[in-house]
């Protein structure tokens, strides 16, 4: 039985005029429609919210996303860091507004010799690191913190830069190897021997 059938069985006994049975019959549906509606839409939302939830976590999944500010090519950047044991995945956007992406990590090893996954701390360290770019145009800039430096013509003949350089906190030494990597330290200059 449906349920206009069942109301106008338990209205029959009254004797209403029809047009005013037809009238509560309209406002009726009305009111199962608007209700109906209303349950879809909360339904609908409900579900939107746990998708993007579940996406959201999927994606972060095994990780530690913070806010983080650091220098890049000279800059102070805003970025997204993610942080799994010995790697980090770091998302910004450029002075373009194109969303950019990098990544890396590492071990260190213990004075027993075992090998253990970077901390979050050694891979921020790893990235305020100076980097060494080498440009479409022959140029070859070192980027630290706010510093930009133009060391292209400072190598000599065997391709070997030295560069001192102040974070306002403490001073590192360069030794760059042109294209072939540079070497850092805290106390002197490294002889390009040392490394690589």
């Amino acid at each position: 039985m449906t349920e206009q059938e069942r109301f106008q069985r338990a209205f029959a006994p009254l004797h209403a005029p029809s047009d005013t049975l037809t009238e509560v019959m309209k406002m009726t549906e009305q009111t199962h429609r608007k209700s109906g509606r209303r349950t879809a839409v909360i339904a609908l939302a409900a579900a939107l919210l746990l998708a993007t939830g579940s996406a959201a976590y999927a994606a972060d999944l095994g990780s530690i996303q913070r806010r983080v500010q650091l220098w890049l090519h000279g800059d102070q950047t805003d970025a997204v860091m993610a942080v799994e044991p010995g790697h980090y995945t770091l998302e910004y956007t450029d002075e373009n507004g194109e969303t950019q992406q990098r990544g890396g990590g590492g071990v260190a090893f213990e004075p027993d010799g075992t090998e253990r996954p970077l901390t979050p701390e050694e891979l921020m360290e790893h990235l305020n690191a100076p980097e060494v770019s080498y440009e479409d145009d022959g140029s070859v800039w070192i980027y630290y913190y706010g510093e930009k430096l133009d060391i292209t013509h400072q190598f000599d003949d065997d391709g070997v830069c030295y560069v001192q350089l102040t974070n306002g906190e403490e001073t590192v030494y360069l030794t760059v190897k042109y294209q072939n990597g540079y070497a850092m330290s805290s106390q002197k200059y490294l002889s390009p021997h040392e490394f690589n």
